[in-house]
């Protein structure tokens, strides 16, 4: 593991626990199917981004029917995560782990039939990059079906916004739902579609805070530690605050790159 990973293994086992065993961000296999409503995965080459450990892309092959999943993450404990996932689950002829680079994807254009992510996007800082690139490695007629944390305005974050990102120390870089349209649109994707998923999230995060925080927290302090989960704690009491009043804004992000 290298000293700059963001998500060690303390962090994956937590997470999966909270979230669901392979899932390393919110709302499990259903968000996952929301995000991909009306998306054809029959038979289509996927392009994962940010896999995390890898149950998104045991999904797309086992639930969706995916001929060939590429995932593509920056860091080994979550790329090893998966990989191990994808041979327990007999799929290593239909899923791919690759540890990558930031900055351009090392495929050639016109490769995939998808562009998917969960949650993941919100570490790649720029956008309109990320969009091209995506736009570049899509087939003609191909799908971006994303999801990512934003923020609501293109204004400097509040001081209660702020105060969260410091909590976090994930390195997030937040756009705006405007920057993220204008991304989509100047990279040539039409029907760019965002869906707001604020309201959704910030029920179920105030529901994980009351599971970490309740009743149930010494049960959380024996499986991860009593420092890590108070850790925790204040990470989610943090983000309340934004959740309520909406700047913080998880979003749905669809475009389409032209036949």
């Amino acid at each position: 593991m290298s000293d700059e990973d963001l998500y060690d293994q303390s962090h994956i086992d937590f997470l999966e626990d909270l979230w669901g065993e392979g899932f390393l961000s919110p709302g499990g296999a259903d968000e996952v199917g929301r995000v991909l409503d009306g998306v054809d995965m029959a038979g289509k080459t996927i392009l994962d981004i940010g896999c995390g450990s890898g149950a998104i892309a045991c999904l797309l092959v086992d639930r969706y029917d995916a001929a060939h999943v590429t995932g593509i993450d920056v860091e080994d404990p979550v790329c090893n995560a998966a990989r191990t996932r994808a041979a327990a689950a007999g799929l290593t002829d239909r899923i791919t782990i690759t540890k990558v680079t930031p900055g351009p994807f090392p495929f050639d254009a016109d490769r995939f039939d998808v562009v998917f992510s969960k949650d993941s996007i919100i570490h790649i800082p720029d956008k309109a990059a990320m969009a091209a690139e995506s736009f570049r490695v899509l087939k003609p007629g191909g799908m971006f079906a994303a999801s990512d944390w934003l923020i609501s305005h293109d204004d400097a974050p509040t001081p209660e916004m702020a105060h969260y990102l410091k909590m976090e120390a994930l390195e997030f870089a937040m756009a705006s739902p405007s920057k993220y349209r204008a991304a989509m649109e100047d990279a040539g994707f039409e029907a760019v579609e965002l869906v707001n998923r604020n309201p959704w999230y910030a029920e179920v995060s105030a529901a994980e805070l009351a599971e970490l925080s309740g009743p149930n927290r010494a049960k959380w302090q024996g499986r991860h530690g009593a420092e890590f989960i108070d850790h925790q704690i204040e990470i989610w009491t943090a983000m309340q605050p934004v959740m309520t009043s909406g700047e913080h804004c998880p979003h749905h992000i669809r475009g389409r790159k032209p036949t």
